[in-house]
This record gives structure tokens, C-alpha cells and sequence, in this order.
């Protein structure tokens, strides 16, 4: 994959070749064998102890998690040098996929590895990686990251703990409480946010045995029960200046760009929940009799399967194009003499900031309707704790929280773009005003002569209906846009559908132009790019209509909806027999195809 290094943003402006994304489709031998060892690990170390791990049993927790190391299931992301084994982040990606079957355990491991350990690998000095890191790869220390505060949970800034210099010039000193911390009851050591002066919001590294720092009980939880949640308290707490992480004052640049990692490491959980909530309800349906026959041949269970299928995939192919498109950048970054420069990896990371988050939100509420489905088609059987599809639903809830809640990634994604288009990153302004003048000459209908081209065409009308919204939000609001929270969310919406409706059509593509793109996967994958399109496009339209309806009035109005209407016109297809086609192999597999 070439030539995309920073195309954060920009697809709602430009087209962009299929062959230039990274698909499932492409995963190399070795990143198979990665996914492989992680599956043998979780059917032969966890599912034999999952209700162990479930009652929350911090010494297993602990050992499982060191077996974990010792196969190089933590150090993906950790350099060699420092006792890791140096993944690219689609690598890590999938492996992250593949651990979600492992539930709570999955969540442990997954703090540890990403939001735990990641601020060290990006925003440590030499010292710090050497003396934390290769301890962290090997599970003989475990992480936690901590930033939220009773009184700042999506207001991160807003934290309250405190940082003084000592009079000696040797220690930060450290007063205040966390809140919500994942892995807090077992971590050794803990990456701390807190406010030198009151003012300057930084990051330390913290030892778990330091005087003056304690841990609160844990939390009773809705879900992810087998994982650990606890408050901490720091009461004069003495951490070492070198344990600083980054810059006195630059704490925003690691929270921040390591929460965008965390974003797509947690759609990708949602990948590996999603399919394994498909087996279990395909394989459920399959077995469950009611008037005689299996419920999997009523089309009404059949249609839930393949909407569960739908969204799976489309997720999927939108976790990988990101997670390739930042294995570019930091590619880029590593040829560069700068790259431990922790102010330049904040910059590589935060160009797909804005796709992070359109990540999250969307897998987090796919995720929510595949897991609430998986439920409906188990029936009674689903409310019973004795299901796995119980536990599923409950631990799914959390995602919408987790790394920042959806609202705040909805606001974060309109606004993002409108930072990179007045820098000049994003040729918002200039496509606005081109289309404009497009708008007002006839739309006729080109012929959709070639596989998926009524879908493409239909991608670059929802974009074009982005940006005549967009620019008559911006016109109506100026810069007060940022407090036009309904508005905001609403353009963010049209934004992540573009990005799901793109990233499976691009993949489906790419399959079609393969030599085998005849094959019966390809036409499968194209069969929900279709019906996945359509109906996203049904959304878009939902959204521009209220979008307008705020923005304009009387004849203002009518004109507006007359070029919508001509922005939304194409021929329809039948969503319900494609749906019947995609149903009948996945409820034939028993699994997400």
C-alpha cells in the first residue's frame, strides 16, 4: 500500500483506489500464525478456566497473563530491542480480534498491552524503556492507565490530581484519586495523569509499592466481571522526576494520541465479539425447534443472522484499512531520524485520530445491535446466565463508554475535520465551493454497468451531500458550529456511515478484481456491500433532512430538499432476497462468513 501517507480526513472529499487498502483478504502467512497461536492460547489456557477468570481471581489472572508473555502475546507492540517482538499494527490488530473470544481476560490483557504499555513505547525516554518495557512483554509486570477522576471522565483536563516539585528537586509529588482503573487491583505499575502546579497536565509513571499510594476495593460491575476495576489514591505521593513520561505540560499529546489507539484496538474487540456471537446464534438457531422445524429456516431469524454477518463486515473492513493506513505513517516516521521523538509519533498517530473515532462509534453500536440480536434469537435462553450470550450482552455495554464515550467521539469527529481543513490538510473549502456550481446543473443517472458501480456512485453522492450540509452549517453557525452539539452529530453520523459504506466497498473491490473475483466469497461480500449501502444511504438521507430542516426554512428549504432528492436518487434493490442469500451460508457455516 502506497501513496495515502496523510489521508486522514480526506475521504469525504476524494475517491480512492482499492488496491491502496490493507483487507483481512491480505493477511500475510506469518499474521495467520500470530492469530493461530492466540486462538490455541485462549481454547488451552482460558476457556478451561474461564470461571475462574470470571470470579475474578487476581493470581490466575496474573499467571495467565505471564503464560500470555512468555508466547509473545503481549510484546506485539513493544520494540525488540526492548524485549518485545515488534508487530505493525495491523498485526496487533487482529491479534487483539482474536483475544476478544477470551472475554474479561481479553480486557486485562488488552489494557495492559495498549493504553498500559503503549505510552511507554511511544513517549518513554531510552531509560524508561529499558527499565519498564521488556518486564511488560514478558506479564512479569502488568499495566494500568490512569485518567479518569470522579469529577472528569470525558473532561480529562478537567483532573483534579495534583503534582508538586519536591524542595529537593528529586520527586513529583502526587495528590488526588482515580477513578474506574482497569487492571488496578493486580497492575505493578500505573501511567498517572495529574497537573504539575495545579496547572500543567502531565504524565508520570507510577510503581504500585511507592509510599502514600493505596487502592480502593473493587467495583461491582453491570459486566466484564473478570476484570479488575478499582480506585486509587495518592496521598503525597513521591515519584521520581525521571519517571516523568514525556514533557512537564505535554500530558494531553499521550493521553490523547494513546486513547486513539485505544479507539481501533477496541473496535477491533468488537470484530472478535461480533463473530463469535454469530456462531453461537447461527449454531443455537440451528438446533432450537419450535413448530417442527430448526427457527434458523424462518426468514425472520435468517434476516437477524445476516444483519449481525452485514455489520460484522463492514466493521471489519474498516478496522484494517485504518489500522493500515497508520502502519504507513509510522513506516514513514521510522525512516526518519526522529522517531523517538515522542512530539513527532503524537503527530503520525493523531492524523488518523478523526477514523479512530468513527472506529469506536460505529463498532461499539454495531457491536450493541449484533450482541442484543444474538440474544432475542436465544429467546429465554438468552436471559439465563448459563448462555454465554448473557455475559456477552452485558460486557458489550461498556464499549459505548469505554476511550471516551460516543457523544464525545461524535463531537470530536466534525470538529477534527474542520481543524485539518482551516490548517490546509483537507481540501474541505475548496471541494465546497466547486460543488456549489455542480449542484445547480442536471444529476442523470450514469449507467451502473460494472459490479458495485451504483454502489460507488451512491458512496460519492453521500459525500457530496456531506459538504453541501457541511458548508451551509458553516455559513449558518461560523466557528459557534462547535457549540451546534445536534448539528455536530448529525454530520458526524453522515461522516461514519461514508467511512463504513467506503471501506466495504473498496474491500469488496479489491476481492472482485482478484483473479478468483468470481468466486462465491467475492459475491457473498459484494451481496452485503449492496444491501449495507443502500440502507446506509436511507440513514443519510434521514440525517441531511434534519440537518436542513435546522438550517433553512420556506423556499430556502424546498430548494435544499429538491437537490437532495437529486442527490439521493437510484435504483433500488431487493434487500430482502439478498438478505435470504447471505442468511443461507452463514446459518450453513455456523459462523460469520
Amino acid at each position: 500500500m502506497t501513496g495515502t501517507n496523510r489521508w486522514g480526513g480526506r475521504f469525504v472529499v476524494e475517491e480512492m483506489n482499492p488496491e491502496a487498502i490493507v483487507t483481512p483478504e491480505d493477511f500475510t502467512e506469518e499474521q495467520r500464525m500470530i492469530a493461530g497461536a492466540a486462538e490455541a492460547f485462549i481454547a488451552g489456557e482460558i476457556l478451561p478456566r474461564d470461571a475462574e477468570l470470571e470470579a475474578l481471581d487476581y493470581t490466575l489472572t496474573t499467571e495467565l497473563m505471564r503464560k500470555a508473555g512468555e508466547l509473545g502475546l503481549l510484546g506485539g507492540d513493544v520494540p525488540e530491542a526492548y524485549g518485545g517482538i515488534g508487530l505493525d499494527k495491523v498485526s496487533t490488530i487482529l491479534l487483539t480480534e482474536t483475544l476478544a473470544t477470551a472475554s474479561s481476560f481479553a480486557l486485562s490483557v488488552g489494557a495492559h498491552v495498549g493504553i498500559g504499555t503503549l505510552p511507554i513505547v511511544f513517549f518513554g525516554t531510552a531509560d524508561q524503556k529499558q527499565r519498564y518495557l521488556p518486564d511488560l512483554a514478558s506479564g512479569q509486570r502488568i499495566a494500568a492507565y490512569c485518567l479518569t477522576e470522579p469529577a472528569s471522565g470525558s473532561d480529562a483536563l478537567g483532573a483534579r490530581t495534583t503534582a508538586r516539585l519536591s524542595p529537593d528537586g528529586q520527586h513529583y509529588v502526587l495528590s488526588g484519586s482515580k477513578l474506574y482503573i482497569t487492571n488496578a487491583g493486580f497492575a505493578d505499575l500505573f501511567i498517572v495523569y495529574a497537573k504539575v502546579d495545579g496547572d500543567y497536565f502531565t504524565a508520570f509513571i507510577v510503581e504500585r509499592d511507592i509510599p502514600g499510594f493505596s487502592i480502593g476495593p473493587e467495583e461491582h460491575k453491570m459486566g466484564i466481571k473478570g476484570s479488575s476495576t478499582c480506585p486509587l489514591f495518592f496521598d503525597d505521593v513521591h515519584v521520581p522526576v525521571q519517571n516523568v513520561l514525556g514533557e512537564v505540560g505535554k500530558g494531553h499529546l499521550i493521553a490523547f494520541n494513546i486513547l486513539n489507539i485505544g479507539r481501533i484496538k477496541l473496535a477491533a474487540g468488537c470484530v472478535g465479539t461480533g463473530k463469535e456471537t454469530i456462531a453461537l446464534a447461527s449454531k443455537y438457531a440451528n438446533t432450537r425447534k419450535q413448530f417442527g422445524r430448526a427457527i434458523a429456516s424462518f426468514p425472520l431469524i435468517g434476516a437477524k443472522l445476516a444483519s449481525m454477518n452485514i455489520l460484522t463486515y463492514v466493521t471489519e473492513s474498516m478496522v484494517y484499512r485504518t489500522a493500515g493506513w497508520i502502519d504507513e505513517m509510522l513506516g514513514t516516521l521510522n525512516e526518519d531520524a526522529a522517531a523517538d521523538s515522542g512530539a513527532a509519533t503524537a503527530k503520525a498517530i493523531s492524523e488518523y485520530a478523526l477514523e479512530c473515532s468513527i472506529n469506536k462509534v460505529f463498532a461499539t453500536e454495531a457491536l450493541n445491535f449484533i450482541v442484543d440480536e444474538g440474544v432475542q434469537i436465544h429467546g429465554g435462553y438468552g436471559y439465563i446466565k448459563d448462555y454465554k450470550i448473557e455475559r456477552i450482552f452485558r460486557d458489550a455495554r461498556i464499549n459505548r463508554i469505554f476511550e471516551g464515550t460516543n457523544e464525545i467521539n461524535r463531537m470530536l469527529i466534525p470538529t477534527t475535520l474542520m481543524k485539518k481543513a482551516l490548517k490546509g490538510e483537507v481540501p474541505l473549502l475548496r471541494k465546497a465551493r466547486q460543488l456549489q456550481a455542480e449542484l445547480l446543473q442536471p444529476m442523470p443517472l450514469p449507467p451502473f454497468d460494472q459490479p458495485l458501480s451504483k454502489e460507488t456512485y451512491r458512496i460519492a453522492q453521500a459525500k457530496k451531500t456531506f459538504l453541501a450540509i457541511g458548508g451551509l452549517a458553516v455559513q449558518k453557525y461560523g466557528l459557534a458550529l462547535e457549540q451546534q452539539q445536534e448539528m455536530l452529530c448529525l454530520l458526524a453520523d453522515m461522516m461514519i456511515a461514508i467511512f463504513a459504506m467506503e471501506s466495504a466497498n473498496l474491500r469488496t473491490r479489491k476481492m472482485l478484481l482478484r483473479p478468483e473475483g468470481g468466486s462465491v466469497q467475492a459475491q457473498h461480500a459484494a451481496e452485503m456491500t449492496i444491501v449495507f449501502v443502500q440502507e446506509a444511504m436511507g440513514q443519510i438521507e434521514h440525517d441531511a433532512r434534519a440537518a436542513l430542516a435546522a438550517l433553512e426554512e420556506g423556499d430556502a428549504l424546498q430548494t435544499q430538499l429538491s437537490v437532495l432528492k437529486k442527490l439521493m436518487r437510484a435504483p433500488l434493490v431487493d434487500t430482502i432476497a439478498l438478505r435470504r442469500s447471505i442468511a443461507s451460508r452463514v446459518i450453513r457455516n455456523e459462523q460469520y462468513v
